[in-house]
Protein backbone atom coordinates (compact mmCIF):
# COMPACT_ATOMS: atom_id res chain seq x y z
CA UNK A 1 0.00 0.00 0.00
CA UNK A 2 1.07 3.31 -1.02
CA UNK A 3 0.78 6.68 0.66
CA UNK A 4 -2.43 8.15 0.91
CA UNK A 5 -3.33 12.18 0.77
CA UNK A 6 -5.13 11.06 4.03
CA UNK A 7 -1.85 9.55 5.58
CA UNK A 8 -0.40 13.59 5.11
CA UNK A 9 -2.80 14.61 6.66
CA UNK A 10 -3.10 12.83 10.17
CA UNK A 11 0.92 13.87 10.27
CA UNK A 12 0.45 17.16 9.15
CA UNK A 13 1.30 18.71 12.80
CA UNK A 14 4.70 17.05 12.54
CA UNK A 15 5.26 17.79 8.52
CA UNK A 16 3.76 21.49 9.56
CA UNK A 17 6.67 21.62 12.36
CA UNK A 18 9.29 20.08 9.95
CA UNK A 19 8.11 23.05 7.21
CA UNK A 20 8.52 26.36 9.81
CA UNK A 21 12.15 24.59 10.37
CA UNK A 22 13.58 24.83 7.01
CA UNK A 23 11.78 27.70 6.41
CA UNK A 24 13.93 29.61 9.08
CA UNK A 25 17.10 27.99 7.69
CA UNK A 26 16.41 29.25 3.65
CA UNK A 27 15.00 32.69 5.11
CA UNK A 28 18.24 33.77 6.76
CA UNK A 29 19.54 33.60 2.99
CA UNK A 30 17.07 36.40 2.36
CA UNK A 31 17.25 38.86 5.39
CA UNK A 32 19.65 40.53 7.14
CA UNK A 33 17.45 41.46 10.25
CA UNK A 34 18.44 38.11 12.41
CA UNK A 35 15.68 39.03 15.28
CA UNK A 36 12.99 38.82 11.92
CA UNK A 37 14.02 35.08 12.10
CA UNK A 38 12.32 34.47 15.56
CA UNK A 39 9.14 36.51 14.33
CA UNK A 40 8.71 34.22 11.65
CA UNK A 41 9.43 30.93 13.64
CA UNK A 42 6.54 32.32 16.00
CA UNK A 43 4.36 32.68 13.33
CA UNK A 44 5.20 29.78 11.90
CA UNK A 45 4.03 27.40 14.86
CA UNK A 46 0.32 28.41 14.30
CA UNK A 47 0.90 25.86 11.14
CA UNK A 48 1.13 22.88 13.62
CA UNK A 49 -1.25 24.70 16.05
CA UNK A 50 -3.98 24.90 13.40
CA UNK A 51 -2.90 21.61 12.05
CA UNK A 52 -3.73 19.60 15.43
CA UNK A 53 -6.92 22.26 16.41
CA UNK A 54 -8.55 20.37 12.95
CA UNK A 55 -7.07 17.02 13.77
CA UNK A 56 -8.34 17.01 17.54
CA UNK A 57 -12.16 18.22 15.85
CA UNK A 58 -11.86 15.24 13.61
CA UNK A 59 -10.58 12.75 16.02
CA UNK A 60 -13.83 13.90 18.26
CA UNK A 61 -16.36 13.53 15.52
CA UNK A 62 -14.85 10.06 14.07
CA UNK A 63 -12.70 8.58 16.63
CA UNK A 64 -8.69 7.60 16.41
CA UNK A 65 -7.54 6.87 13.27
CA UNK A 66 -4.46 5.08 11.73
CA UNK A 67 -2.01 5.98 8.84
CA UNK A 68 0.99 4.97 7.29
CA UNK A 69 -0.18 1.21 7.39
CA UNK A 70 -0.44 1.41 11.09
CA UNK A 71 2.38 3.31 11.67
CA UNK A 72 1.02 6.11 13.49
CA UNK A 73 -2.04 6.69 15.38
CA UNK A 74 -4.08 10.02 15.83
CA UNK A 75 -6.03 10.33 18.93
CA UNK A 76 -6.52 12.67 21.61
CA UNK A 77 -3.51 11.66 23.35
CA UNK A 78 -0.88 12.14 21.00
CA UNK A 79 -2.77 15.46 20.05
CA UNK A 80 -2.77 16.76 23.81
CA UNK A 81 1.45 16.16 23.24
CA UNK A 82 0.81 18.06 20.41
CA UNK A 83 -0.55 20.94 22.25
CA UNK A 84 2.20 20.77 24.58
CA UNK A 85 5.03 20.67 22.75
CA UNK A 86 3.65 23.45 20.10
CA UNK A 87 3.40 25.27 23.17
CA UNK A 88 6.47 24.87 24.87
CA UNK A 89 8.23 25.88 21.98
CA UNK A 90 6.43 29.12 21.78
CA UNK A 91 7.31 30.55 24.40
CA UNK A 92 10.88 28.79 24.61
CA UNK A 93 11.41 31.25 21.40
CA UNK A 94 9.57 34.41 23.34
CA UNK A 95 12.01 34.07 26.58
CA UNK A 96 15.26 33.07 24.48
CA UNK A 97 15.17 36.25 22.07
CA UNK A 98 17.74 38.12 23.50
CA UNK A 99 19.38 34.68 24.91
CA UNK A 100 19.72 33.73 21.14
CA UNK A 101 21.27 36.59 19.86
CA UNK A 102 24.45 35.07 21.47
CA UNK A 103 24.80 32.72 18.64
CA UNK A 104 25.14 35.29 16.01
CA UNK A 105 25.73 34.72 12.85
CA UNK A 106 23.91 30.87 13.62
CA UNK A 107 20.38 32.13 15.11
CA UNK A 108 18.58 30.20 12.20
CA UNK A 109 20.10 27.34 12.61
CA UNK A 110 19.75 27.03 16.13
CA UNK A 111 15.58 28.10 15.36
CA UNK A 112 15.69 25.64 12.81
CA UNK A 113 17.49 22.17 15.02
CA UNK A 114 14.90 23.21 17.86
CA UNK A 115 11.63 23.05 15.59
CA UNK A 116 13.57 19.93 13.83
CA UNK A 117 13.59 18.05 17.49
CA UNK A 118 9.81 19.52 17.91
CA UNK A 119 8.70 17.43 14.99
CA UNK A 120 10.47 14.45 16.60
CA UNK A 121 9.10 14.43 20.01
CA UNK A 122 6.13 15.23 18.17
CA UNK A 123 6.00 12.05 16.14
CA UNK A 124 7.40 10.08 18.92
CA UNK A 125 3.67 10.17 21.23
CA UNK A 126 1.70 9.03 17.73
CA UNK A 127 4.06 6.15 16.85
CA UNK A 128 1.95 3.08 16.24
CA UNK A 129 4.88 0.52 16.24
CA UNK A 130 8.69 0.11 17.32
CA UNK A 131 10.71 1.10 14.32
CA UNK A 132 8.63 4.52 14.16
CA UNK A 133 9.30 5.12 18.12
CA UNK A 134 13.33 3.84 16.99
CA UNK A 135 12.73 6.79 14.23
CA UNK A 136 11.12 9.33 16.41
CA UNK A 137 13.65 9.32 19.11
CA UNK A 138 16.55 9.18 16.69
CA UNK A 139 15.41 12.75 15.13
CA UNK A 140 14.29 14.32 18.25
CA UNK A 141 18.02 13.12 19.53
CA UNK A 142 20.11 14.16 17.20
CA UNK A 143 19.70 17.50 16.42
CA UNK A 144 19.88 18.36 19.96
CA UNK A 145 23.59 17.25 20.24
CA UNK A 146 24.04 20.23 17.92
CA UNK A 147 22.56 22.89 20.22
CA UNK A 148 23.92 21.47 23.38
CA UNK A 149 27.45 22.92 21.52
CA UNK A 150 26.15 26.24 20.27
CA UNK A 151 28.23 27.85 23.05
CA UNK A 152 31.60 27.49 21.13
CA UNK A 153 33.60 30.26 23.65
CA UNK A 154 32.98 27.46 26.63
CA UNK A 155 34.70 24.01 26.65
CA UNK A 156 31.80 22.70 28.78
CA UNK A 157 29.10 23.91 26.07
CA UNK A 158 31.10 21.04 23.46
CA UNK A 159 31.76 18.45 27.32
CA UNK A 160 27.99 18.51 27.20
CA UNK A 161 27.43 17.69 23.81
CA UNK A 162 29.64 15.01 23.76
CA UNK A 163 28.59 13.62 26.74
CA UNK A 164 24.83 13.77 25.03
CA UNK A 165 25.69 12.43 21.78
CA UNK A 166 27.96 8.83 23.37
CA UNK A 167 25.17 8.14 26.28
CA UNK A 168 22.21 8.85 23.82
CA UNK A 169 23.60 6.45 21.21
CA UNK A 170 24.23 3.88 23.79
CA UNK A 171 21.17 4.34 25.73
CA UNK A 172 19.10 3.75 21.64
CA UNK A 173 21.02 0.67 21.01
CA UNK A 174 19.89 -0.39 24.61
CA UNK A 175 16.42 0.59 23.59
CA UNK A 176 16.68 -1.18 20.03
CA UNK A 177 17.98 -3.96 21.73
CA UNK A 178 14.92 -4.48 23.77
CA UNK A 179 12.88 -4.34 20.45
CA UNK A 180 14.14 -6.80 19.33
CA UNK A 181 13.65 -9.12 22.40
CA UNK A 182 10.10 -7.97 21.94
CA UNK A 183 9.75 -8.68 18.75
CA UNK A 184 11.55 -11.65 18.77
CA UNK A 185 8.88 -13.18 21.27
CA UNK A 186 5.74 -11.83 19.77
CA UNK A 187 6.47 -12.05 16.38
CA UNK A 188 5.28 -7.84 15.54
CA UNK A 189 6.35 -4.65 16.17
CA UNK A 190 2.68 -3.20 15.86
CA UNK A 191 1.43 -1.75 18.97
CA UNK A 192 -2.11 -1.92 17.37
CA UNK A 193 -4.60 -4.20 15.66
CA UNK A 194 -5.93 -3.01 12.47
CA UNK A 195 -7.66 -4.64 9.66
CA UNK A 196 -5.76 -7.62 7.26
CA UNK A 197 -2.96 -6.34 9.30
CA UNK A 198 -0.53 -8.54 11.62
CA UNK A 199 -1.47 -9.55 15.30
CA UNK A 200 -0.66 -6.23 17.74
CA UNK A 201 2.59 -7.35 20.72
CA UNK A 202 -0.70 -7.28 23.44
CA UNK A 203 -2.69 -9.57 20.79
CA UNK A 204 0.71 -12.05 20.60
CA UNK A 205 1.17 -11.85 24.78
CA UNK A 206 -2.80 -12.89 25.52
CA UNK A 207 -1.96 -15.53 22.71
CA UNK A 208 0.64 -16.96 25.42
CA UNK A 209 3.66 -15.45 23.30
CA UNK A 210 6.31 -17.46 20.97
CA UNK A 211 7.79 -20.32 22.39
CA UNK A 212 8.48 -21.48 25.99
CA UNK A 213 11.04 -18.11 26.51
CA UNK A 214 8.49 -15.88 25.05
CA UNK A 215 7.32 -14.33 28.20
CA UNK A 216 11.10 -13.90 29.72
CA UNK A 217 12.44 -12.56 26.63
CA UNK A 218 9.23 -10.05 26.73
CA UNK A 219 10.37 -9.07 30.27
CA UNK A 220 13.84 -8.71 29.26
CA UNK A 221 12.79 -6.36 26.16
CA UNK A 222 11.09 -4.19 28.76
CA UNK A 223 13.47 -3.98 30.74
CA UNK A 224 15.97 -2.73 28.25
CA UNK A 225 12.95 -0.09 26.37
CA UNK A 226 13.33 1.23 30.24
CA UNK A 227 16.76 1.46 30.48
CA UNK A 228 17.22 3.35 26.93
CA UNK A 229 13.83 5.90 27.56
CA UNK A 230 15.25 6.04 30.90
CA UNK A 231 18.48 8.33 29.36
CA UNK A 232 15.70 10.71 28.12
CA UNK A 233 13.56 10.73 31.21
CA UNK A 234 16.84 11.34 33.59
CA UNK A 235 16.00 8.03 35.59
CA UNK A 236 18.03 6.78 38.23
CA UNK A 237 20.51 4.90 37.35
CA UNK A 238 20.58 6.48 33.71
CA UNK A 239 20.64 10.24 34.97
CA UNK A 240 24.29 10.46 35.42
CA UNK A 241 24.20 12.74 31.87
CA UNK A 242 21.92 15.50 33.18
CA UNK A 243 23.53 17.72 35.75
CA UNK A 244 26.37 18.35 33.11
CA UNK A 245 24.76 18.49 29.84
CA UNK A 246 21.98 20.96 31.78
CA UNK A 247 25.15 22.84 33.35
CA UNK A 248 27.12 22.91 29.94
CA UNK A 249 24.33 23.63 27.47
CA UNK A 250 22.76 26.70 25.96
CA UNK A 251 19.87 27.45 29.41
CA UNK A 252 17.33 27.29 26.67
CA UNK A 253 18.34 23.97 25.44
CA UNK A 254 18.24 22.95 28.96
CA UNK A 255 14.46 23.92 29.25
CA UNK A 256 13.64 22.37 26.30
CA UNK A 257 15.07 19.02 27.21
CA UNK A 258 13.69 19.72 30.58
CA UNK A 259 9.84 20.01 29.71
CA UNK A 260 9.60 19.10 25.83
CA UNK A 261 11.84 16.03 25.82
CA UNK A 262 10.91 14.72 29.09
CA UNK A 263 7.19 15.20 28.56
CA UNK A 264 7.68 13.23 25.18
CA UNK A 265 9.16 10.15 26.97
CA UNK A 266 6.87 9.68 29.07
CA UNK A 267 3.88 9.95 26.61
CA UNK A 268 6.31 7.04 24.41
CA UNK A 269 6.41 5.22 27.32
CA UNK A 270 3.03 4.89 28.53
CA UNK A 271 1.76 4.22 24.83
CA UNK A 272 4.06 1.06 25.22
CA UNK A 273 4.06 -0.08 28.20
CA UNK A 274 -0.02 0.45 28.63
CA UNK A 275 -0.99 -0.37 25.07
CA UNK A 276 1.41 -2.99 23.90
CA UNK A 277 2.66 -4.49 27.09
CA UNK A 278 -0.31 -4.19 29.54
CA UNK A 279 -1.42 -7.64 29.28
CA UNK A 280 2.25 -8.14 31.46
CA UNK A 281 1.42 -4.92 34.09
CA UNK A 282 1.89 -7.44 36.82
CA UNK A 283 5.55 -8.00 35.85
CA UNK A 284 6.64 -4.24 35.50
CA UNK A 285 4.57 -2.36 37.97
CA UNK A 286 7.13 -2.91 41.02
CA UNK A 287 10.04 -2.22 38.74
CA UNK A 288 8.53 1.44 38.07
CA UNK A 289 7.60 1.98 41.32
CA UNK A 290 11.11 1.01 42.63
CA UNK A 291 12.29 3.29 39.72
CA UNK A 292 10.29 6.32 41.24
CA UNK A 293 11.95 6.34 44.63
CA UNK A 294 15.50 5.49 43.30
CA UNK A 295 15.15 8.73 41.03
CA UNK A 296 12.99 11.20 43.31
CA UNK A 297 15.58 9.99 46.08
CA UNK A 298 18.76 10.59 44.51
CA UNK A 299 17.48 13.59 42.60
CA UNK A 300 16.33 15.44 46.10
CA UNK A 301 19.31 14.33 48.20
CA UNK A 302 22.00 15.34 45.48
CA UNK A 303 20.59 18.54 44.70
CA UNK A 304 20.97 19.74 48.16
CA UNK A 305 24.91 19.72 47.65
CA UNK A 306 24.68 21.77 44.24
CA UNK A 307 26.23 25.53 44.14
CA UNK A 308 24.98 26.40 40.54
CA UNK A 309 21.61 26.70 39.51
CA UNK A 310 21.45 24.72 36.25
CA UNK A 311 22.61 21.74 38.18
CA UNK A 312 20.21 22.49 40.78
CA UNK A 313 17.72 22.38 38.21
CA UNK A 314 18.95 19.30 36.68
CA UNK A 315 18.65 17.39 39.70
CA UNK A 316 14.95 18.70 40.00
CA UNK A 317 14.19 17.64 36.85
CA UNK A 318 15.83 13.96 37.67
CA UNK A 319 13.07 13.92 40.88
CA UNK A 320 10.30 15.14 38.94
CA UNK A 321 10.39 12.57 37.01
CA UNK A 322 10.26 10.32 39.55
CA UNK A 323 7.48 11.79 41.25
CA UNK A 324 6.04 11.39 37.62
CA UNK A 325 6.89 7.99 37.63
CA UNK A 326 5.13 7.30 40.62
CA UNK A 327 1.67 7.76 38.04
CA UNK A 328 3.48 5.09 35.50
CA UNK A 329 3.65 2.50 38.54
CA UNK A 330 -0.41 2.91 39.05
CA UNK A 331 -1.21 2.70 35.60
CA UNK A 332 0.60 -0.64 35.93
CA UNK A 333 -1.18 -1.49 39.26
CA UNK A 334 -4.24 -0.45 37.86
CA UNK A 335 -7.88 -2.65 38.40
CA UNK A 336 -8.97 -2.84 34.78
CA UNK A 337 -12.18 -1.75 33.77
CA UNK A 338 -12.59 1.02 36.46
CA UNK A 339 -12.51 4.63 37.09
CA UNK A 340 -8.77 3.54 38.52
CA UNK A 341 -8.08 2.47 34.88
CA UNK A 342 -7.40 5.66 33.98
CA UNK A 343 -6.66 7.83 37.12
CA UNK A 344 -2.94 6.88 36.87
CA UNK A 345 -2.59 7.81 32.83
CA UNK A 346 -4.48 11.10 33.97
CA UNK A 347 -2.29 12.15 36.45
CA UNK A 348 0.92 11.75 34.99
CA UNK A 349 -0.63 13.86 31.74
CA UNK A 350 -2.30 16.40 34.41
CA UNK A 351 1.29 16.56 35.99
CA UNK A 352 2.89 17.08 32.55
CA UNK A 353 1.10 19.98 31.64
CA UNK A 354 1.42 21.71 35.08
CA UNK A 355 5.27 20.98 34.69
CA UNK A 356 5.85 22.73 31.63
CA UNK A 357 4.32 25.42 33.49
CA UNK A 358 6.09 25.95 36.80
CA UNK A 359 9.61 24.34 35.40
CA UNK A 360 9.38 27.16 32.50
CA UNK A 361 8.95 29.41 34.52
CA UNK A 362 11.29 28.76 36.60
CA UNK A 363 14.01 28.28 33.55
CA UNK A 364 12.96 31.58 32.09
CA UNK A 365 13.66 33.35 35.12
CA UNK A 366 17.13 31.98 35.23
CA UNK A 367 17.75 32.67 31.57
CA UNK A 368 16.90 36.12 32.02
CA UNK A 369 19.27 36.55 34.74
CA UNK A 370 22.13 34.75 34.12
CA UNK A 371 22.45 36.47 30.44
CA UNK A 372 22.80 39.91 32.34
CA UNK A 373 24.73 38.44 35.36
CA UNK A 374 26.77 36.06 33.23
CA UNK A 375 26.94 34.21 36.43
CA UNK A 376 25.54 30.57 36.84
CA UNK A 377 26.19 30.25 40.92
CA UNK A 378 22.99 30.27 42.90
CA UNK A 379 25.27 32.62 45.00
CA UNK A 380 24.68 34.83 41.75
CA UNK A 381 21.39 35.28 42.41
CA UNK A 382 21.67 37.60 45.83
CA UNK A 383 19.90 40.71 45.99
CA UNK A 384 17.62 39.74 43.42
CA UNK A 385 14.84 40.77 45.02
CA UNK A 386 15.93 44.32 45.24
CA UNK A 387 18.01 44.11 41.48
CA UNK A 388 15.27 42.12 39.53
CA UNK A 389 12.04 42.00 41.65
CA UNK A 390 9.70 40.49 39.03
CA UNK A 391 12.28 38.37 37.78
CA UNK A 392 12.86 37.07 41.58
CA UNK A 393 9.03 36.82 42.37
CA UNK A 394 8.49 34.53 39.59
CA UNK A 395 11.40 32.51 40.07
CA UNK A 396 10.48 32.21 44.03
CA UNK A 397 6.53 31.40 43.09
CA UNK A 398 8.09 28.82 40.29
CA UNK A 399 10.11 26.82 43.20
CA UNK A 400 7.16 26.68 45.38
CA UNK A 401 5.34 25.10 42.54
CA UNK A 402 8.14 22.74 42.26
CA UNK A 403 8.11 21.95 46.07
CA UNK A 404 4.26 20.98 45.70
CA UNK A 405 3.00 24.08 48.21
CA UNK A 406 -0.35 25.42 47.23
CA UNK A 407 -2.03 27.58 45.90
CA UNK A 408 0.00 26.37 42.68
CA UNK A 409 -0.28 23.70 40.12
CA UNK A 410 2.32 21.46 41.86
CA UNK A 411 0.47 21.28 44.78
CA UNK A 412 -2.64 20.21 42.54
CA UNK A 413 -0.40 17.70 40.46
CA UNK A 414 1.14 16.04 43.36
CA UNK A 415 -2.44 15.55 45.10
CA UNK A 416 -3.31 13.42 41.59
CA UNK A 417 -0.07 11.64 41.78
CA UNK A 418 -0.70 10.27 45.19
CA UNK A 419 -4.39 9.90 44.51
CA UNK A 420 -3.31 7.44 42.22
CA UNK A 421 -1.16 5.76 43.91
CA UNK A 422 -3.43 5.07 47.63
CA UNK A 423 -5.61 4.33 44.71
CA UNK A 424 -3.57 1.47 43.13
CA UNK A 425 -2.62 0.30 47.03
CA UNK A 426 0.70 1.91 46.33
CA UNK A 427 0.12 3.93 49.46
CA UNK A 428 3.89 3.49 50.27
CA UNK A 429 5.00 4.86 46.92
CA UNK A 430 2.88 8.11 47.85
CA UNK A 431 4.41 8.29 51.38
CA UNK A 432 8.10 7.78 49.84
CA UNK A 433 6.62 10.97 47.62
CA UNK A 434 5.36 12.89 50.71
CA UNK A 435 8.83 12.66 52.47
CA UNK A 436 10.81 13.24 49.50
CA UNK A 437 8.94 16.86 48.51
CA UNK A 438 9.89 17.65 52.16
CA UNK A 439 13.25 17.18 51.43
CA UNK A 440 13.31 19.28 48.23
CA UNK A 441 11.58 22.18 49.95
CA UNK A 442 15.45 22.77 51.87
CA UNK A 443 17.22 23.40 48.50
CA UNK A 444 14.39 25.08 47.01
CA UNK A 445 13.36 27.79 49.85
CA UNK A 446 17.67 28.01 49.69
CA UNK A 447 17.30 30.01 46.31
CA UNK A 448 14.15 32.24 47.58
CA UNK A 449 16.89 32.62 50.94
CA UNK A 450 19.18 33.70 49.12
CA UNK A 451 17.16 36.48 46.89
CA UNK A 452 15.57 37.78 48.98
CA UNK A 453 17.72 37.85 52.45
CA UNK A 454 20.93 37.48 51.24
CA UNK A 455 22.57 41.24 49.95
CA UNK A 456 23.80 42.01 46.45
CA UNK A 457 26.98 42.95 45.79
CA UNK A 458 26.52 44.66 42.61
CA UNK A 459 22.86 46.87 43.08
CA UNK A 460 22.51 47.33 39.03
CA UNK A 461 19.17 47.11 38.05
CA UNK A 462 18.41 43.74 35.61
CA UNK A 463 15.39 43.81 33.57
CA UNK A 464 13.73 41.22 30.62
CA UNK A 465 12.84 42.26 26.85
CA UNK A 466 9.32 42.42 26.54
CA UNK A 467 9.09 39.06 24.83
CA UNK A 468 10.64 37.38 28.16
CA UNK A 469 8.29 39.24 30.31
CA UNK A 470 5.47 37.65 28.30
CA UNK A 471 6.52 34.65 28.29
CA UNK A 472 7.24 34.88 31.76
CA UNK A 473 3.59 36.15 33.07
CA UNK A 474 2.07 33.36 30.91
CA UNK A 475 3.87 30.20 32.68
CA UNK A 476 3.19 32.30 35.95
CA UNK A 477 -0.51 32.74 35.27
CA UNK A 478 -0.46 29.19 34.13
CA UNK A 479 0.87 27.85 37.94
CA UNK A 480 -1.67 30.21 39.45
CA UNK A 481 -4.32 29.36 37.32
CA UNK A 482 -3.94 26.00 37.21
CA UNK A 483 -3.54 25.97 40.73
CA UNK A 484 -6.48 27.46 41.61
CA UNK A 485 -8.65 25.87 39.14
CA UNK A 486 -7.70 22.29 37.88
CA UNK A 487 -10.46 21.35 36.52
CA UNK A 488 -9.77 22.70 32.94
CA UNK A 489 -6.33 20.83 32.51
CA UNK A 490 -7.79 17.40 34.37
CA UNK A 491 -11.00 17.44 31.87
CA UNK A 492 -8.05 17.94 29.21
CA UNK A 493 -6.18 15.31 30.80
CA UNK A 494 -8.78 12.44 31.49
CA UNK A 495 -9.90 13.50 27.43
CA UNK A 496 -6.20 11.97 26.30
CA UNK A 497 -6.03 9.46 28.34
CA UNK A 498 -9.44 8.17 27.52
CA UNK A 499 -7.62 7.86 23.94
CA UNK A 500 -4.66 6.15 24.89
CA UNK A 501 -7.43 3.69 26.71
CA UNK A 502 -9.28 3.25 24.14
Amino acid sequence: MGIEVRDLFLLSPQLGMAAVAVAVVLLDLLVKRKPLIVVVALLGLLIPLVASVTLWDVVNRQGAEVAFNGSLVVDEFALFFDFLIVGVLALLLLAGTEYVERFSPHQSEFVGLVLLSGAGLMLLPAAADLITIYVALELASLPVVALAAFLKAQNSSTEAAVKYLLLSAVSSAVLLYGFAFIYGATGTVRLFPGEGMEPSIAQALRAGGDGPFGGAAVMAGAVLATAGFGFKLSMVPFQMWTPDVYEGAPTPVVAFLAVASKAAAFAVVMRLFYTALGPASADWSLMFAGLAVATMTVGNVVAIAQSNVKRLLGYSTIAQAGYMLIGVASVAARTPGTTDDALGVSSVVFYLGGYAAMNLAAFFAVIAITNRTGDDTIDGLAGMSKRAPLLAGVLAFAVLSLIGLPPTVGFMGKLFLFNAAVSADLWWLAVIGVLNSVVSAYYYLNIVRTMFLRPAEDDTRIGAPIPAQVALAVTSAGVLVLGLWPGGLWAFAQTAAGGLLG
